[in-house]
């Protein structure tokens, strides 16, 4: 499967040019869920309310209140950044992945410097083994030769793939990093409501060092973490904080801080997203190159749950990419409510709501993906 660049900036939503058709009536629609989001769901609503006459209010709650929402009929839609198999949802809830990017590894660093941290390094470090910034481990990864891969692109940014759907490689570089580290305890900070980024993140840090995180991932990251958060070293240095902006917030206004949201977050509070390694050896930035590298490996079920391979060895592929799910219903009691929650959820999808920013990481999905999300959309307010 191959995935298209298609991203966008808060700053251009009023510039999407869209048909302005208007249906019979308006129809108010009502949101929750993934704050991962928020960025593209709230950039695309003028387009979407031009297009269609339609509006919609989206509340980030996060994804474990999203998929409650869900079980309880709160509202028309909820986005959800992990899969909901939870026993008490619906039976005529199923997923359609929408919307994919990164989650960013942030950092809160005096220098205004690149930072590169292997797999193992990140999870010692939000597991709250390695304590500073300048421990071994974190010193090995910044000082040290660092092989980057440079993919061909569109010009538009779509990276160029081959006839088997790999991503085409223009050349590996080298770099050489030097970079002393400041000698300052680290201060983590964790999504303390239940995330599906908290999810994926540590689903993430089980699969590339399973030794080191040895619980399974979770909505909550208070659940997954492998030591006791209440150990005398922890308390005050790992803090958690509400939603996506809340811990770029608190991440932001805490030097010597690390913490872990959608890259749009880090950007727009001045925090610095790490290169990771991958089982290549290689290290990547959480850009559109990378993540559709990554989730080019990914497989698809027939309800359009996604597993990630975190082990593979695509050389530029930045492994903490992953799939929000929007969470439709199959039959909606006001059926004029319904169509306009499908046509929300195929404007997401379309270029009109999409257009090329690959600074924002943000990515739309086409060929398998695309079609696999058509299909489910297709199944909505029967």
């Amino acid at each position: 499967m191959k995935l298209s660049v298609k991203v966008k900036a808060l700053a251009v939503a009023g510039m999407i040019a869209v048909s302005t058709a208007q249906p019979a009536y308006a129809v108010d629609l009502s949101g929750s869920g993934a704050s991962f989001a928020v960025p593209i769901i709230e950039a695309c609503k003028a387009g979407f309310a031009k297009k269609t006459g339609h509006s919609y209010v989206y509340t980030s709650t996060g994804s474990g209140t999203g998929k409650n929402n869900s079980d309880n009929q709160i509202g028309d839609f909820w986005f959800s950044d992990s899969a909901h198999t939870g026993a008490k949802k619906r039976s005529t809830i199923f997923h359609a992945p929408i919307i994919a990017a990164p989650i960013a590894v942030l950092v809160n660093l005096p220098a205004n410097k690149d930072i590169y941290l292997s797999p193992t390094t990140v999870a010692k470090i939000f597991s709250g083994d390695i304590t500073r910034w300048n421990d071994p481990a974190i010193r090995a990864d910044n000082n040290r030769s660092i092989p980057k891969v440079i993919y061909k692109k569109t010009s538009t940014g779509n990276v160029v793939v081959d006839k088997s759907g790999n991503p085409v490689v223009l050349r590996t570089t080298t770099t050489n990093v030097r970079y002393t580290l400041p000698n300052q305890p680290i201060k983590v900070v964790f999504r303390s409501d239940t995330s599906g980024t908290s999810n994926n993140f540590t689903g993430w840090m089980s699969g590339v060092a399973p030794t080191v995180w040895n619980k399974p991932k979770n909505d909550a990251f208070t659940t997954a973490f492998p030591g006791n958060l209440n150990a005398p070293g922890n308390i005050g240095r790992i803090v958690g904080a509400n939603g996506s902006q809340g811990v770029a917030t608190l991440a932001a206004r805490t030097k010597y801080s690390i913490t872990y949201a959608e890259k749009q977050w880090g950007t727009s509070f001045g925090l610095r997203a790490a290169y990771i390694g991958n089982a290549s050896g290689n290290f990547a930035l959480p850009d559109s190159g990378g993540v559709s590298a990554f989730l080019g490996e990914a497989k698809q079920a027939a309800d359009g749950i996604v597993t990630y391979d975190y082990q593979t060895k695509v050389p530029g592929a930045y492994t903490l990419g992953i799939i929000s799910y929007m969470l439709l219903e199959t039959s909606y009691a006001n059926k004029e409510k319904g169509k306009a929650v499908v046509e929300l959820a195929e404007y997401l999808l379309s270029p009109e709501c999409t257009l090329p920013a690959a600074d924002t990481g943000f990515i739309v999905i086409e060929g398998t993906f695309l079609a696999k999300a058509k299909e489910l959309i297709a199944r909505a307010n029967k």
